[in-house]
């Protein structure tokens, strides 16, 4: 991409009125050098009358007023009053060397086409090297019949030469370079605010993923804790309310396991009130509770006190997991229990198995029960999912052919971790 097109200098309001200022500065500035020079006779005998010099100073500031709106024709302009100038020899050299300096770094400094203004310096500083040749030389031709200047190589004369030459080497080498290194740094400058904008663009977009990631893991932790529990307590209470006349104790135990799943559903409330009220834990917020793998024995046992006779098996040698890992699992076994609790019908039974690989650890929960026709997706489905994924593994729900639901969950053991290049 060209770099016109990727950074542009437009003069501020400010910068406008700075340039009024400069032009009103230098016109005054220049009346006085030119009545200051007239009477000093700057250029003795050969010396052009005052109203010249005046004539000088207008052609000089005035474009500088505009200088950084049109800076090639303002450096053009100056460029050819300064040479009528000298050329005439008017009486007046301090403003206008001021002028054409100023001139020629602004060109270097805000003009946006690049290789016009090289272009533009360019011209202008070789004219102004072939205009010094010719005078040189003209004014050596009328110098030859002095003795000085026949007296050798660095006769004084010479000597004046060289000494004017190399000047004007550094004065226009200043005002070139001068005004590169403003484009370069009011450039710099851009891309620094740019970048910045970007950067805050980019924190605020993070946050914002931030913020929606936490309500997601919100909305899941919530999601499994009432189902579970209000699962577990509305079956419970049903069962209570169908035999409290013909067994009352049966009655009072189903009771007695609504109250104990009530204080369970309150204990996970307020541990997941108290992970997001803790700042600074990223484990906590992944896994807002203090279960794992070694709960799953106790859930199996509590889907079976619930009505659906949950079997659990342990297949390989345990081995440790991460405490996210083992929180994702259980979630996925609670969430896969209530579902085949709420849609498995009368005589279903569960079987929950845990298998440890070499590489893996994987999670099988199968009910019996009702054929389910086609998957409808919902929120369990989509925590499970998540859960699964957020561990680094893979999840498969599908019903089974001969009726029921199977999930299978694989975790490793060992995530490999992607490093950004």
């Amino acid at each position: 991409m060209p770099e016109s097109a990727v950074f542009t200098r437009t003069p501020t309001p400010r910068d406008l009125r700075q340039d009024l200022l400069l032009a009103a500065v230098l016109l005054v500035g220049g009346v006085i050098s030119a009545g200051l020079s007239s009477i000093a006779q700057v250029y003795g005998d050969d010396q052009a009358p005052t109203w010249t010099a005046l004539l000088v100073v207008l052609g000089l500031s005035l474009p500088i007023a505009v200088r950084r709106r049109h800076p090639a024709l303002v450096a053009i302009a100056i460029a050819l009053v300064f040479f009528a100038a000298v050329t005439f020899r008017a009486p007046e050299v301090y403003v206008s060397n001021i002028a054409m300096f100023v001139a020629l770094y602004t060109v270097g400094a805000w003009m946006n086409d690049r290789r016009a203004a090289l272009l533009v310096r360019v011209g202008i500083i070789a004219g102004m090297f072939v205009w010094l040749v010719i005078t040189m030389y003209r004014d050596a031709i009328t110098e030859a019949d002095e003795a000085d200047v026949a007296a050798g190589l660095f006769s004084p004369f010479v000597a004046f030469m060289m000494i004017q030459l190399l000047l004007n080497v550094l004065y226009f080498g200043g005002a070139y370079y001068f005004g590169e290194r403003s484009w370069t740094a009011a450039r710099e400058r851009d891309d620094l605010a740019r970048r910045t904008r970007e950067l805050e663009a980019e924190r605020e977009v993070t946050a914002a993923q931030a913020v929606a990631l936490d309500r997601v893991r919100i909305a899941r932790e919530l999601h499994d804790v009432v189902a579970h529990h209000v699962s577990v307590m509305g079956v419970q209470a049903g069962a209570a309310r169908l035999v409290v006349d013909a067994n009352p104790a049966e009655a009072k135990r189903m009771l007695a396991g609504i109250e104990e799943s009530s204080r369970a559903a309150i204990g996970d409330f307020r541990q997941l009130l108290e992970t997001l009220r803790t700042p600074g834990s990223d484990d906590a917020a992944e896994a807002p509770s203090a279960l794992g793998l070694d709960d799953i024995d106790d859930l199996a046992q509590a889907s079976t006190d619930a009505g659906l006779p949950t079997a659990f098996t342990v297949i390989g040698d345990p081995a440790d997991v991460p405490g996210v890992v083992g929180v994702n699992l259980y979630r996925i076994a609670q969430e896969a229990l209530t579902n085949a609790r709420r849609h498995a019908g009368v005589g279903a039974t569960a079987d929950v198995r845990l298998r440890y690989q070499a590489d893996a650890v994987e999670l099988e929960v199968v009910n019996t029960g009702r054929a389910v026709g086609a998957l409808r997706p919902g929120l369990g489905q989509l925590g499970m999912r998540e859960r699964a994924l957020a561990s680094g593994g893979t999840i498969e729900l599908r019903p089974r052919p001969e009726g029921g639901f199977r999930v299978r969950a694989s975790v490793p053991l060992h995530p490999v971790v992607e490093v950004a290049r």
